[in-house]
């Protein structure tokens, strides 16, 4: 009789745990456009969650450790006309965030570390090249600035943020809605997936499609794809029989999926999220109560299914924090952001160990707040891997960096003198002319405030002849 030989990954073990509910944000009016986005991004620093708006388009920012509950006029970040569709942190400023909206625009907006006064309604800068809706936003993994967007126009857009510039507009490769893009591991490379049901893997400089597959899962509804380290492709969709499926491509022979997971029958659109150091991929489905997670190999069957973490409520839409945003001490390998109706619930995906000591096979050195290309070194060909920094000693975020925004003057053709670096200054130093301008703003409110103050106890003074007077 054979024994059977049980699989050895350090993995088999990850169990999820919902946070306690002191550490939920609570009285959130979570936003019920119907878009298939996460309408949720996260950072080491800041939680976003797109919100319910009359009149307009509004998300909400809250540093991390802001849980409990909300008060109900918390300052929003309001600029759009219409809903927003998604939003996305900057990977190389914790403070810097993009919204896309319905209104066919994208802003670029600067977070304060202090919690504003009133609502933030003065976006660094707004983009616009869109004809229709604006409904995906990602960043470049590597390059300064450099952030794609696709809109309802079937057009991809990538954008240098430092100068409002358009970069490289992709506008005939897709007959129709674009479903999902994702850049690969140093940003050469995106797959794409569209209401044709194809999915395609492009070279955004060259304008070139180098690989596609038609119907990569045979039923109708829509596909999401995202990369793998070693530049596989995961997929999902749905068979033709409505049953939700996993499938792991090589671009490099595209006839049949090098694994296809089969899970259930439901019409919940996966959204995978993808943890490169562990080759973890965690599908998480709208409407769904669970999160089912696989660890990708290099060894049959590929795909290996590890656990379910469920609960009782459906999620609206989920943020999933990059590494660097984990606590190591406690061995967490993924911490995700799950939206409920009036509220966000944090989940902790970990592996149990014994020792404190770091546990530095779990953690391998992960991509950092630095970018390794300006944009124009991206533009013109160069390609970089992450700038990786070790998580040993835990990671503490960096201080409020500024984007300063440089618009080029598009009569003015001469090239711009000194080195060619993208005008992002996330490194450079407050300069004093605004510091100056900091100080004299400080002075005006003041003013402002004595002003009032003066003014209530006028007021005050009023009231209370008016009261003496009638008794």
């Amino acid at each position: 009789m054979s024994r059977r030989v049980v699989r050895q990954s350090k993995f088999r073990h990850v169990f999820g745990q919902a946070a306690k509910a002191d550490q939920a944000y609570e009285d959130i009016r979570v936003s019920k456009v119907t878009w298939d986005s996460s309408f949720c991004a996260v950072n080491p620093k800041f939680l976003a969650i797109i919100v319910e708006a009359g009149g307009g388009g509004a998300f909400i920012v809250l540093p991390l450790a802001k849980t409990g509950r909300v008060d109900k006029n918390y300052p929003l970040v309001t600029g759009h006309t219409a809903p927003i569709l998604d939003i996305d942190w900057c990977p190389h400023n914790d403070n810097v965030i993009a919204s896309a909206s319905d209104d066919t625009t994208i802003m670029v907006w600067q977070i304060p570390d202090y919690t504003p006064v009133r609502n933030i309604t003065e976006p660094i800068i707004t983009l616009e090249g869109h004809s229709k809706r604006v409904g995906i936003l990602s960043w470049h993994p590597t390059a300064r600035n450099v952030l794609l967007s696709a809109g309802g126009d079937n057009v991809i857009i990538i954008w240098n943020v430092g100068t409002g510039e358009v970069l490289l507009s992709l506008d005939d490769m897709h007959p129709d809605i674009i479903h999902s893009v994702c850049w690969n591991n140093n940003g050469s490379l995106l797959a794409t997936t569209c209401k044709d049901k194809t999915l395609r893997i492009i070279d955004p400089r060259k304008g070139q499609v180098v690989a596609e597959r038609t119907r990569p899962h045979e039923g109708a509804r829509p596909l999401r794809a995202v990369f793998t380290a070693d530049g596989k492709l995961l997929s999902t969709g749905f068979s033709r029989m409505s049953e939700r499926q996993l499938a792991l491509w090589d671009p490099n022979n595209f006839e049949e999926p090098v694994a296809l997971q089969e899970m259930d029958t439901s019409n919940g659109v996966l959204l995978p999220f993808y943890d490169p150091d562990s080759s973890i991929v965690y599908l998480c489905g709208k409407g769904d109560s669970s999160i089912r997670y696989f660890e990708i190999t290099d060894e049959p069957p590929y795909v290996h299914y590890l656990n379910t973490f469920s609960s009782k409520e459906p999620q609206r839409g989920m943020g999933f924090m990059p590494k660097r945003g984990l606590d190591v001490s406690k061995c967490e390998i993924a911490r995700f952001y799950k939206l409920h109706e009036r509220k966000c619930e944090p989940i902790v995906m970990t592996v149990p160990r014994k020792s404190d000591l770091f546990q530095d096979d779990l953690y391998p050195d992960t991509p950092g707040p630095e970018p390794a290309l300006e944009a124009d070194e991206w533009l013109s060909g160069q390609d970089a891997e992450p700038v990786l920094i070790s998580l040993k000693d835990g990671y503490v975020p960096p201080k409020h960096r500024e984007l300063r925004v440089t618009k080029r003057n598009i009569l003015d053709v001469r090239p711009p003198s000194g080195p060619r670096r993208s005008q992002s200054a996330s490194d450079a130093p407050l300069s004093q002319h605004t510091l100056e301008t900091l100080l004299e703003e400080i002075k005006a409110l003041r003013e402002r405030v004595q002003a009032q103050e003066e003014r209530i106890t006028a007021l005050e003074n009023m009231l209370c002849e008016l009261v003496d007077g009638t008794d």
